[in-house]
């Protein structure tokens, strides 16, 4: 089972997450959290590295069903949303989402699949509408 759902765009990093904002929010998803790793390694340990931003996408609706089934999901939860600049080509920024699945083979939880197969099904539209013209 692969960790993450993603795709590899050459634009901007500023259009890269903007364009994934947009994608998750057409299949539901809001950003509950955004962490500038870039900034917040300069700022508290003064180290370099790569724009890298952590979005914390909620579906509400899926959250609550997750939620309604098991209580402890809620620690698996938001979805994160990795937009990342390729280390070794510069002009690739990487888009990478969680992959739900983990959250179904983590929990042992069988109620919760049909919850994991629409996350999966919203999160794959999304990555994939980033790289259609």
């Amino acid at each position: 089972m692969d960790l993450a759902l993603s795709t590899t765009l050459h634009t901007t990093f500023d259009d890269a997450i903007e364009r994934t904002t947009t994608a998750l929010a057409a299949q539901g998803f809001g950003i509950l959290t955004e962490i500038d790793m870039r900034a917040t390694l300069k700022a508290k340990l003064d180290e370099e590295m790569e724009d890298y931003r952590i979005l914390g996408a909620c579906n509400p609706s899926l959250a609550h069903r997750a939620v309604e089934i098991d209580r402890q999901i809620g620690i698996l939860l938001p979805c994160n949303v990795v937009v990342r600049r390729d280390r070794t080509a510069t002009d690739s920024i990487i888009v990478e989402a969680m992959n739900p699945e983990l959250m179904a083979s983590v929990t042992g939880e069988p109620a919760l699949d049909p919850v994991v197969a629409d996350a999966t099904t919203r999160l794959r539209a999304a990555i994939s509408a980033l790289t259609e013209d």
